[in-house]
């Protein structure tokens, strides 16, 4: 049975639509009222504000903190400077991904890991002599996402924190009326934003003080429908849709390497061993079957399909998470799309999708099976390169 998050009091009264999912065994929100169209513009245009709380959270400290998630992950995180978070995935020994997520350095001997599945157990079995402590804060933790062009403004009227040294993937502590938290410049929308790490004792009290300084500047409580739709637009992956944890691999198709999944500018292969190197070697050098790509549906061809039958162009104004047959030009299938959506800021029809490798390069016109009237027909769909949507904002 799911449980609630540290915010629950607050977003169950908000949630006027019932809409609600399961994420990592929490309630969470699909979208407050009974479209997320509204709250999806808040992303891109004013101020939105996401519990992430479910999202699996381990601080790693000690004195061999840095050489041990140097060996478990990708990255070299001893080149990590203190207050700074990156971007990464891990791997199992044969170069498979098993999660990706973040890492964040808050002193030398101080980091913490976020994923999207469970990691202690993992963690746990790879530390062997290193002399580390690895602890599960991830129900102690209360996690909010603050995103969108106006989230600067919020939080120079809301903490005591230097935003102006806070850069991208920067983290550091502050005081959020008078609480203590810790601010990263990161998110999962592509957008200007922030996410903001509170004891939850105290997610409440600054959920309050969020939303009464936000008024001025249109905050809005966004539901993960929205941030769905803003995060394919950026072009970001997501365990279990766009590629699944070798973990959770029934067969060895299903499994993916960094390199197939758009993360080989992850990878730091030159440097002391780490699970899966000599896999990832080995497959840099012969070069991969698969590469994550973006592509561009052809709407003329779309809306023509519909046309044919009397009806108007449909798109699901949700994003979709069903996969999808890709061909080539010739009719034979080279990969499959693995979620999309219609954008409303580039007014693109856009999916992410996984394709064989020699079809990767920007500008190759696939075909991408549509379904109209229950007859399935394909349009063109154009690699394009990703993120989609790339504001000066988001780094600025």
């Amino acid at each position: 049975m799911s449980i609630a998050t540290p915010f629950h009091p607050r977003t169950s009264v908000l949630c006027t639509s019932l809409f609600w999912k399961e994420w990592a065994g929490h309630h969470a929100v699909r979208s407050y009222d009974t479209h997320h169209e509204p709250e999806y513009f808040a992303i891109r245009h004013a101020a939105a504000l996401i519990d992430v709380s479910p999202l699996f959270k381990y601080d790693v400290s000690g004195p061999d903190a840095a050489a041990f998630l140097s060996r478990v992950m990708v990255r070299d995180i001893r080149k990590l400077k203190i207050g700074r978070v990156t971007y990464l995935c891990w791997c199992d020994d044969h170069g498979k991904v098993l999660d990706d997520g973040t890492v964040s350095r808050f002193a030398e001997q101080d980091f913490r890991v976020t994923s999207a599945e469970p990691a202690l157990a993992w963690l746990s079995r790879q530390a062997g002599r290193f002399r580390v402590t690895i602890e599960d804060v991830s129900e102690r933790i209360a996690t909010l996402s603050l995103q969108g062009p106006r989230s600067r403004d919020i939080l120079r009227d809301a903490t005591d924190a230097d935003l102006d040294a806070l850069k991208f993937f920067g983290v550091t502590a502050a005081t959020l009326r008078g609480i203590d938290v810790r601010l990263s410049r990161t998110g999962y929308t592509g957008d200007l934003g922030y996410e903001i790490w509170i004891h939850r004792d105290h997610a409440l009290p600054v959920w309050d003080a969020l939303m009464e300084v936000g008024e001025a500047h249109r905050i809005t409580p966004v539901g993960l429908d929205a941030m769905d739709v803003s995060r394919i637009e950026a072009g970001f992956i997501l365990n279990g849709v766009d590629y699944f944890s070798a973990h959770r691999c029934v067969v060895e198709s299903r499994k993916s390497t960094p390199y197939e999944i758009g993360l080989g500018w992850t990878v730091n292969l030159e440097r002391e061993p780490f699970v899966g190197q000599e896999a990832l070697r080995l497959e840099k050098a012969r070069g991969s079957r698969w590469a994550k790509v973006g592509l561009v549906i052809d709407w003329d061809e779309h809306e023509a399909l519909f046309a044919k039958v009397g009806l108007p162009p449909q798109v699901p104004s949700a994003a979709w998470r069903t996969a999808v047959p890709v061909y080539d030009t010739g009719g034979r299938q080279v990969g499959q799309a693995t979620s999309g959506a219609w954008s409303p800021t580039l007014k693109q029809n856009l999916a992410l999708a996984t394709v064989e490798a020699a079809y990767a390069a920007p500008g190759t016109a696939l075909r991408m099976e549509v379904t109209v009237e229950f007859q399935r027909h394909r349009v063109t769909a154009v690699v394009t390169e990703t993120p989609f949507f790339n504001p000066e904002r988001k780094r600025a």
